[in-house]
Formats: C-alpha cells, sequence, structure tokens
C-alpha cells in the first residue's frame, strides 16, 4: 500500500472517530453523521486507486451498488418506530460480512505457514462474526413481532448452548493449530446456531440491550479482521464500534436495573421480561377527554413522561401542540425521558424532534425526577414499565431495582392506555390504582386528539 493511501486511511480512521464526538449532542449530530458517511464513502472507493491487480471488479461494482441501493432505500422507507429493527438488521449484515471475509482468507492460509495471531483473529472473527448475524436476525424477528417477544426456552437449552460453546472452541483450536476449510465452515455454522441460542431466551424489553451486545459483537469482529487483512482503517473503525457499543451495553444495563448475565440467561430461572398480556380485572378510575383537560387547563407545571407507545401510535405531533397550548397559557411543560424509554437510548429523543419537540424541553430522568414531587399534574402516554412503582416496592418483580421516573410522587398523574394490559414486564402497574391516578382509555393518537380539542375549547 503507497504511503499516500495509508495517509488517506487514517484521515478516514479520524473522521470515524470526529463523527462519534459529533454524534454526542443534538446540535452537532447531523454534521457528525455527515463526516463519518463521508469517510466511509472514501474509504470504501480507496482501493480503486491503488491496486493494480483486483480481482472480481464486476462483482465489487455490482455488491457496491446493490448495497448502496438497499441501504438508501432502507433508511427513506422505514418508520422512525422501526429504526431499532434496521439496526439489528444492519448490525447483522456487518457481522455476517466480517465473517464470510475471514473464510475467504482462511482459504488463503490453507497450506501455508501463517502466523499464529492471524489465525487466533481470524477464528475470532469467524465465530463472533456468526453469532452476531443470526443473532441479529433473531432481534429484528422479536421486535418486528415475527416470532414472538417471550423468551424461547425449552428443557435442556442451558446443554445445548454450553454444547455449541464447546465445540466453538474445539474447532477454534482446530483452525489455529493447522488451518483448514471444514474446519472453518464448521466453526462458521456453529456460530449460527449459537447466536440463535443465545437471543431465544431474550424476552420483552430486553431486546434492544442484546441489539447493543451484538453490535458491540461485530464491531470487535471488524477489528479482527482489519487486523488480519493489515487494514488500519477497519481496526481502527471496528474497536470504536466495539468500545461504544459495550458502553452503551452496561449503560442500558445499569437503566433497567439488572446485569448483562440477567437478561441474557434470566428467563432460564424466570427473571426475564415475560411479556405477559393478562388482563386485570381491578377496579381503576376512569375520565374523559374533558376532564382530563380540565385538569391540565389549571395546572402550573406539568411533566409529560412519553413511551414507545406514543410512537407507535404516530401521537407525537399532536403531543407537541397540546403542550404548545399549555405553554401559551402560561403553564411549564416538560418530557421525562428514561433512558429506555423508548427501543434504545435517545430513541425517544429523536422520535420527539421528528415532532419539532424543543431539545430544551427534554429532560432525562436523573436531571428530572426531583421535580415530580412539585408536578401538579403529570401525563403518562404510551410508557408503563418505566413508571412502575414495583421496581422499587416489589423484590421479585422482573422489573424490581431498575431506576424508573418518580410519577408516583406528582399530585395528579392522566395516564393514557390503549387497555390494561402490562407492559413488557408482564406485571401490573400498580400506578395505575393509586387513588391520584385517572386513566384515559383508547388508542394515544385519537386520545390525544380529543384531549387537545378539549383543552383548546376552554
Amino acid at each position: 500500500m503507497p504511503t499516500w493511501a495509508q495517509l488517506v486511511f487514517l484521515l478516514c480512521a479520524v473522521s470515524f472517530i470526529l463523527a462519534l464526538k459529533g454524534l454526542s449532542g443534538p446540535k452537532t449530530a447531523r454534521l457528525g453523521n455527515q463526516v463519518g458517511a463521508a469517510g466511509a464513502v472514501v474509504g470504501v472507493t480507496l482501493p480503486f486507486f491503488y491496486v493494480d491487480d483486483m480481482d472480481n471488479i464486476a462483482l465489487i461494482l455490482v455488491a457496491i451498488a446493490v448495497g448502496s441501493v438497499a441501504g438508501a432505500v432502507g433508511a427513506q422507507k422505514v418508520q422512525m418506530t422501526q429504526m431499532p429493527q434496521m439496526v439489528a438488521l444492519f448490525n447483522g449484515v456487518g457481522g455476517g460480512a466480517a465473517a464470510l471475509v475471514a473464510l475467504l482468507e482462511l482459504d488463503h492460509f490453507v497450506g501455508h505457514d501463517v502466523n499464529k495471531a492471524y489465525l487466533v483473529a481470524t477464528a475470532f472473527t469467524i465465530l463472533v462474526g456468526s453469532v452476531s448475524f443470526s443473532g441479529s436476525v433473531v432481534t429484528f424477528a422479536k421486535l418486528q413481532e415475527l416470532m414472538t417477544s417471550r423468551p424461547v426456552v425449552f428443557p435442556g437449552l442451558p446443554v445445548v448452548f454450553g454444547g455449541g460453546l464447546v465445540a466453538a472452541l474445539v474447532l477454534s483450536g482446530i483452525t489455529i493449530g493447522e488451518p483448514v476449510m471444514w474446519a472453518g465452515i464448521l466453526l462458521c455454522l456453529v456460530g449460527l446456531a449459537v447466536g440463535v441460542l443465545l437471543v431465544f431466551p431474550v424476552g420483552g424489553a430486553d431486546v434492544p440491550i442484546v441489539i447493543s451486545l451484538l453490535n458491540a459483537f461485530t464491531g470487535l469482529t471488524v477489528a479482527a479482521g482489519g487486523y488480519v487483512l493489515q487494514n488500519t482503517l477497519l481496526l481502527v473503525a471496528g474497536t470504536l464500534v466495539g468500545a461504544s457499543g459495550t458502553f452503551l451495553t452496561l449503560l442500558m444495563a445499569r437503566a433497567m436495573g439488572r446485569s448483562v448475565t440477567n437478561i441474557l440467561f434470566g428467563a432460564l430461572r424466570g427473571g426475564s421480561t415475560l411479556g405477559s398480556t393478562e388482563v386485570s380485572d381491578r377496579p381503576v378510575r376512569s375520565a374523559g377527554p374533558e376532564d382530563a383537560a380540565i385538569m391540565l387547563n389549571y395546572a402550573d407545571r406539568v411533566i409529560i413522561v412519553p413511551g414507545y407507545g406514543l410512537a407507535v401510535a404516530q401521537a407525537q405531533h399532536t403531543l407537541r401542540e397540546l403542550v404548545d397550548v399549555l405553554n401559551e397559557r402560561g403553564g411549564t411543560v416538560d418530557y421525562a425521558i428514561h433512558p429506555v424509554a423508548g427501543r434504545m437510548p435517545g430513541h425517544m429523543n429523536v422520535l420527539l424532534a421528528e415532532a419539532q419537540v424543543p431539545y430544551e424541553q427534554l429532560k432525562e430522568m436523573d436531571d428530572i425526577n426531583g421535580e415530580f414531587k412539585d408536578a401538579d399534574v403529570v401525563l403518562v402516554v404510551g410508557a408503563n414499565d418505566v413508571v412502575n412503582p414495583a421496581a422499587k416496592t416489589t423484590p421479585g418483580a422482573p422489573i424490581y431495582g431498575m431506576p424508573i421516573l418518580n410519577a408516583d410522587e406528582a399530585k395528579q398523574i392522566i395516564f393514557m392506555k390503549r387497555s390494561m394490559r402490562p407492559g413488557f414486564a408482564g406485571i401490573e402497574n400498580e400506578l395505575l390504582f393509586d387513588e391520584k391516578t385517572t386513566l384515559l382509555f383508547g388508542d394515544a393518537k385519537d386520545s390525544m386528539s380529543k384531549l387537545l380539542n378539549a383543552v383548546k375549547a376552554l
């Protein structure tokens, strides 16, 4: 590789670092995304300018064209509520691609005396890349409801999973000891099976955390692949993704009040989020939009707790209009954002930004939790588990220990729900039965429109 090409690759690597820095704030996120995309385009096209004997150039160009069209169309067509599913698919494709590249490199190593470090990196990439690919496909299927979102367990699952890990270690040892294609192919197949078995026991709201974990896996495989290919850009990019994915996984697990091990294997002992659909028949206090409008109209301090149900109903635009009306009448209104309010950290922020909600009105859990006791009304829209007091009061509950928004401390709570079905955790929300809580039943978009009209009429 000529020196000028190495310098360009170095600049591309720097662009990825700057992109990650830019994505850390709302004002610089767009620019950061553009800088990272530009670096990726340059990095992909650069080999065409310095590689003299490039093989299969027609296939490479076709693959780039197909991938570019699929990515562009997918990014335009996918709804914001389905962004985690797209992230899962893109992440899986990255892991699968890294595994295939490692298999091709292994074929080149057969019959040659190769440094063991390269073989270790190759075996690692094949195994972990395969796990990331199949696991990401399962997470996509769960979020897209192509399969049940409940944990999938069967007798002997731990034994089968453990046997898969042992087989993976044995095949990795064979690959490292003497590079042979049959061992690499079997290692890839075992990795695919392990990835499926890894995600099957995960249910409900835990799936996005696994997406983040698999994203870290993909980053590590890309970094290992970069070492094998002696490509600094892949090494830097993979390391960035692996490190950031790992931190994100740990932060999400902390926001759920659980360990990563419990999230992955909690269902084997009944500790995962189970997603029950049983409906409670306990009495609650409900009201119509007019009653809720009166409560909001006379409130000086209002806190909105948005959840994924708000986004699914596409009610964020109507909610923003309601907040604007309340602000015009002298009320103080903020949005309380739980770290896992959407499907991934920052997801709810993006959904609300799409509705032109001022970023200054979005307050993170740690910043606003102390203000609930001073709120006249808390309006919960499409959220459930993130305001469930069971996280603080019920040891043994699936969400026990999870930090929640202190909505129960407000003077009055308006809880918008479609029905009495529980959230992802599969347990009743005691906040629904609080004497301060008034339920407004119905589709979030329809109920929000009626509530907005009722407030305007006052």
